[in-house]
């Protein structure tokens, strides 16, 4: 069954170019992951500030090696101090039940 999550996390003021620049940076990385699906990065419209990570992985062993590749931790080191949270925060999503 495909894993399937919503990423969020607010760029402290002033922060928001270099949050786009890892992201954009740490998408080119996981999109070419073997059981990435989906990594699309948006911004609230009313606030640019606000980032929303789409992500869906082929099925749980392929959202655990995203988990263990080598990228991930120094990206998630270099966002911490750029974002108002203390990570980002993760919401697993489920598809309805008839949906591909």
């Amino acid at each position: 069954m495909k894993k399937t999550l919503l990423a969020e996390f607010t760029a402290r003021e002033g922060a928001e170019g270099e949050v786009s620049r890892l992201i954009g940076d740490y998408a080119v990385k996981v999109r070419e992951e073997e059981g990435n699906l989906v990594f699309d990065v948006y911004t609230k419209a009313s606030d640019p500030r606000a980032f929303w990570i789409f992500e869906v992985y082929r099925d749980a062993d392929a959202f655990q090696a995203h988990l263990n590749a080598p990228y991930g931790h120094p990206f998630n080191t270099a966002l911490a101090p750029l974002i108002e949270e203390d990570a980002s925060v993760l919401t697993f999503l489920d598809p309805l039940s008839g949906n591909p």
